[in-house]
């Protein structure tokens, strides 16, 4: 699987590039055209009823390609997982994923800053490209050993899970959402990288 981008950084699109067989998995609505000849199949356990299915696009014996673009106007970014550990990425940034990356839900770092509740952030590991979709340009913040600074949940796109953060309220008698971030925010203590949007995610 390869990821070619075009139009980035305001209205970017991902061409995912599939061998023969190979497939990637990203939301129907999210696809802007094929390559003759690739299978799209709705996820079932979404239901009929479902206006966005999580779908899969699997190439034919000749290959293929899926072009597939944001809801919203912004950049693609494909980030090349490493083949150990794992990223933390904002749970409504996901454009595409391919089969070799595995999501946990319950991963256990998420315990410390979200306790039993869903929060704003999904881990994923394995290995290949997934790509992101983001509000305006993608911005990289690299971090030294030690080096700590804070982020807002709304901008965040991801950052690697060898990362240490911590989550506080921005004013503890103030309404939070582990759900979206609001009222929250991240500090990240280095080395590593943090990728950012330069645009704020719709709440």
């Amino acid at each position: 699987m390869e990821v070619h981008t075009r139009h980035t950084p305001w209205f970017g699109v991902a061409r995912v590039v599939l061998s023969a067989g190979e497939a990637v998995r990203a939301e129907q609505r999210a696809m802007v055209a094929t390559s003759f000849g690739v299978s799209v199949v709705p996820d079932g356990t979404a239901g009929r009823r479902a206006a966005n299915p999580p779908t899969t696009f699997t190439a034919p014996a000749e290959g293929g390609w899926v072009d597939l673009a944001p809801q919203h106007p912004g950049d693609v970014y494909a980030l090349e997982l490493p083949t150990t550990g794992g990223w933390c990425v904002a749970r409504d940034a996901v454009l595409a994923s391919p089969a070799t990356m595995r999501d946990d839900p319950l991963w256990s770092g998420f315990r410390q800053l979200f306790g039993a509740e869903p929060g704003f952030l999904r881990h994923v590991s394995g290995y290949g490209s997934l790509v992101l979709g983001s509000g305006g340009p993608v911005e990289a913040f690299s971090l030294e050993a030690g080096e700590v600074f804070t982020i807002a949940p709304a901008y965040l796109l991801g950052y690697p899970d060898a990362v240490q953060c911590r989550l506080r309220a921005l004013d503890p008698a103030g309404p939070q959402s582990l759900r979206t971030g609001d009222g929250l925010v991240l500090d990240v203590a280095g080395p590593g990288t943090v990728l950012a949007r330069t645009r704020r995610a719709a709440s």
